[in-house]
Formats: structure tokens, sequence, C-alpha cells
């Protein structure tokens, strides 16, 4: 038998056939240093982590909505532009800060998830099945919303694309660094060989082990977490209750230049230290 019987014909692209898969809607272009491509990064990866299902444009769209219908309430309400333009901008932030919530939750389940479904891969790799089959068997096992992401790597394996290949998407799409380091020793052992169950028993067991450190370091920190947040909202709240109990309050501060200067100062520092205290936060977390 020769050699062109047993490699497969390869399919060459077609232009009748472009529109059928529908590419994955992304702001991030040019130079991912800049500031510019860190933010529209960080938003394609938000879209894409929380699993919405919504393009980023319609979630774009819903922001400026809420911006709109909160800051224009406010103005019919006070008839105040400045507060309407402050409340607009909280309003604006309510979808992000909504699909930051719903990331952190799915994270959350997956991470619970992922140590029984790789014990679950490793039972079926001692069965002797391929790495493709068990991937295939363990993906239709596992709930969401870990099964939904193995499902779709599975499913590209199912058109022939290597196993690796196929997971390689899988820790941008979850976010999680258990899952990087889940492709990267199935990558290194579909490139070097050795026993996969192992392999498998080892990171199951590093997982979890990493997870406890996880719990005990959140428990650590929580008190330091709540004393930040609390730093961060209590400006806005002493705020608002100074407008509800006088409405010419921030009128009469605007009136005076140095009441400009100060409340301008007041919101910067205060945009600066919630930043810089977030970044502190997500440090924490990856630790």
């Amino acid at each position: 038998m020769s050699s062109n019987t047993l490699t497969p014909p390869k399919i060459a692209p077609q232009s009748g056939f472009s529109g059928i898969l529908r590419e994955r809607e992304t702001y991030a272009s040019g130079d991912p240093n800049s500031m510019s491509g860190r933010i529209d990064g960080w938003f394609d990866r938000l879209m894409l982590q929380c699993n919405w299902g919504l393009a980023p444009a319609a979630v774009l769209m819903l922001a400026v909505l809420c911006a709109i219908a909160l800051g224009g309430a406010m103005f019919v309400w006070k008839e105040n532009l400045l507060l309407a333009a402050v409340v607009g901008m909280i309003g604006f932030t309510l979808p992000f800060i909504a699909a930051m919530a719903a990331r952190a939750n799915r994270q959350r389940q997956m991470n619970q998830q992922l140590p029984g479904m790789i014990d679950e891969l490793s039972r079926a790799a001692r069965t002797g099945r391929s790495l493709e089959s068990c991937m295939n068997m363990v993906g239709n096992d596992t709930p969401s919303p870990l099964g939904d992401e193995l499902r779709l790597c599975t499913s590209k394996m199912a058109l022939g694309i290597p196993v690796d290949e196929a997971l390689r998407e899988l820790p941008d799409r979850t976010g999680l660094v258990a899952a990087s380091v889940l492709t990267t020793a199935i990558s290194v052992h579909r490139q070097s060989g050795g026993d996969i169950v192992k392999v498998l028993d080892r990171l199951s067991h590093t997982i979890r082990d990493r997870e406890q450190f996880q719990g005990r370091l959140q428990a650590a920190t929580r008190a330091s977490q709540l004393t930040a947040f609390l730093m961060i909202g209590l400006p806005p709240i002493i705020l608002a209750f100074f407008l509800f109990r006088d409405p010419d309050y921030f009128k009469n501060l605007m009136d005076s230049s140095w009441g400009r200067m100060a409340t301008v100062t007041a919101v910067l520092l205060q945009i600066i230290g919630s930043i810089w205290v977030w970044n502190v936060l997500a440090s924490s977390r990856k630790a």
C-alpha cells in the first residue's frame, strides 16, 4: 500500500464557505502594550470568559443605554448636569461589573470541577483508551460550565485537530491558571511521551494543593480586602449623603475656585487609588 493512500487529502479553502463559521468579534489591535491595547484586550477576555453569548458591541451598547437612562433620570430629578454625568458614568460601568461577577462565578465553578475532571480523565486513561477518546468521554460526563468548554474542544478533535491544538484556547476561554497547566502538560506529553496516568494524577494533586493555598490566602486577606473596598466606596457614599441632605451642596461647592480644584483633585486621587488597590487585590488573587 502506497503512502499516498494513508495520508488524508487536504481540503483547500473555498471562498464560498467563508461565512459558515462566525469569527469572534475582538477589539484588541495594534500594539498590545499600549494603554488602548491593554483596555481592548481586557474587554475581549472579559467577554470571552463571562460566556454571556452576547456580541461585545451589544454589551457596549447596553453600557451606553444604562448611562443615558441613569444619567437622564438623575438630571430630571435633580436638574444638576454634573451630578447626572457622574451617575451616567456609574451606569456605564454596571454591565462590566455584572460581566466581571459572572466571570468570577464561572471561574469558581470550573476551579471546583477541574480536579474531579482530571481524576476522571486519569481513570479513563488507565483503561487503555486513547487520549482523544478519554477527552470525549470525560467531556460528555462533565457538567457545565467546564463541560461546555471540554465539549467545544472535543468537537474540534472530531474535525481532525490534534488534542494539544484543540486545547490551546482553553486557558484563554476560561482564564484559569490550572487550565493552562493542564494544556501544557498534555502538550508536553504529546511531544515527549511518558505515562499520561502519572502526569494526570500529579496534576490533579497539584491543582488541589493550589486551591487549598488559595483558600487559606483569601481567608487571611479577607479583612484587608473588605477594608480596601470600604476605602473605595466610602467617599461616594459620603458625597451622596450630603447631596440628598442638601441638594445645593454640590452647586455651592462648584461655585468657588478652591471647591472645584479640591473636587477635581479628590476625584483624580480616588481613581488612582482605586486602580492601585484593584491591582493589589488582583495580584494577591493570582499568587
